[in-house]
């Protein structure tokens, strides 16, 4: 049981990425899928979250505007395209699900990270 993160890279500022968070031995179902990201020195902050149960998402008011999250449930993947990127979007990525929602023992399940670096 694991999720595993992907599509970071270099890109330069203004530039797009799209990241990818897929379940591999449990299903995104009724679990709160959350991207998070850690920078150098800094403590890890939540940038963007989404409720598989209602479809509800939220973002860092650091990205809104700039970052979409979304589902394929065909696919058990959850993605965040990150638009218009900075240089202070420079981290590592952690995808992160909790749940079920609905469950009163919930587990939480969290990927290795992947780099994103923007930089000209």
């Amino acid at each position: 049981v694991q999720v595993v993160e992907s599509g970071g890279g270099l890109v330069q500022p203004g530039g797009s990425l799209r990241l990818a968070c897929a379940a591999s031995g449990f299903t995104f179902r009724s679990y709160l899928i959350t991207w998070y990201r850690q920078a150098p020195g800094n403590e890890r902050e939540s940038v963007a979250g989404i409720n598989d149960l209602s479809g509800t998402t939220n973002y860092a008011d650091s990205v809104k505007g700039r970052f979409t999250i979304s589902e394929d449930n065909n696919k058990n993947s959850v993605y965040l395209q990150m638009n218009n990127l900075k240089p202070e979007d420079t981290a590592v990525y952690y995808c992160s699900a909790r749940g079920p929602i609905f469950a009163s023992r919930k587990y939480a399940y969290w990927g290795q990270g992947t780099q994103v670096t923007v930089s000209s």
